[in-house]
């Protein structure tokens, strides 16, 4: 840091200051500070920054299962999401115990942690490490904890609403999980809106997130006009069902999903879903993170980032 500060004429302070991102350098400086530590091959070192600060920069990610795509492109967004506030991020599978996930991660000394989807509804407020903070995403709040999640029921409602719309008399479910919290939320918002239309909703039929149960749902949907399912990959599923079965979509059943993943646009016919938006989900969950790490005043405890529907060719 000294010969850095040598070679850019400055003092050892402002090339502290240039390291740790301060907006107290002007930006003269900050670009000659940086193009000498570019010569002089100069990085921080994270192991003596975390002995001098206390914090290791580093932040943990607490994930169920990696084989849903929206828990594997969350784990890529908050990654990049880490990585543009200074940070790096580990990853934990919890498998079956969460409360086993927390003391790994405090083991390895993590400023604090991010937990994927239900998993935080797995372990009692009693069996977190005592000081490890902690920010849940699409999990049930918590007084104490920062909550971020995407509009699951507003996403809901608007599917629905759009099948309605479309002249359908009712709307079937194929929902996910019954202990998932983003399933339960989509269920809710399709379940409000067919009540607030005067439509009895009709049984529920349930799968696991897999394009496995999508298929093994085609019979008992065969006859549905409509259905409302709660993730892309159980939507490729019944579309292969009903294909096999000989009912066109959307000529005889539109389907709709819910996350809008890379390949919903190929789907045949390409698929109508609810966009979720991964990308800004992962930015608020780090950035509530590193304001709770950091002592941030200001910053909101909880967060719902929208969701849009993205009409394609699977509804009519």
């Amino acid at each position: 840091m000294a010969m850095v500060a040598s070679r850019a004429g400055v003092s050892g302070q402002t090339v502290s200051r240039v390291v740790n991102d301060s907006p107290r350098v002007d930006p003269v400086t900050r670009e000659r500070v940086e193009k000498a530590m570019v010569e002089l091959g100069y990085r921080p070192h994270r192991a003596a920054r975390a002995l001098r600060t206390g914090r290791s920069q580093t932040i943990g990610l607490v994930v169920t299962t990696l084989a849903t795509v929206g828990n594997s492109r969350m784990l890529q967004a908050t990654a990049e999401a880490a990585a543009e506030r200074g940070y790096a991020l580990t990853l934990v599978t919890a498998g079956a115990s969460v409360a086993a996930a927390f003391e790994r991660l405090a083991e390895q000394e993590v400023d604090g942690a991010i937990v994927l989807n239900e998993a935080s509804a797995l372990v009692p407020a009693a069996d977190r490490p005592a000081g490890l903070r902690l920010v849940v995403v699409d999990a049930p709040g918590a007084a104490d904890l920062a909550v971020v999640h995407s509009d699951h029921v507003g996403g809901a409602a608007a599917a629905t609403a759009h099948l309605l719309s479309l002249g359908h008399e009712t709307v079937h479910h194929l929902a996910g999980p019954a202990d998932s919290f983003a399933a339960t939320e989509r269920e809710r918002g399709w379940r409000e809106t067919l009540l607030a239309a005067g439509v009895e909703p009709p049984m529920v039929v349930r799968g696991d997130w897999s394009a496995e149960a999508g298929f093994a749902a085609g019979d008992a949907l065969g006859a549905a006009s409509a259905v409302f399912c709660a993730n892309d990959q159980m939507a490729l599923g019944l579309l292969r069902a009903l294909a096999q079965a000989g009912r066109l979509v959307p000529e005889d059943v539109s389907v709709i999903g819910f996350d809008d993943v890379p390949d919903a646009a190929n789907y045949r016919p390409p698929l109508t879903t609810i966009r979720q938006d991964f990308t800004a989900l992962a930015h608020r969950a780090v950035d509530l993170l590193v304001a709770e790490i950091e002592g941030t005043s200001g910053v909101e405890a909880s967060a719902v980032v929208p969701t849009v529907l993205v009409e394609r060719s699977s509804t009519r």
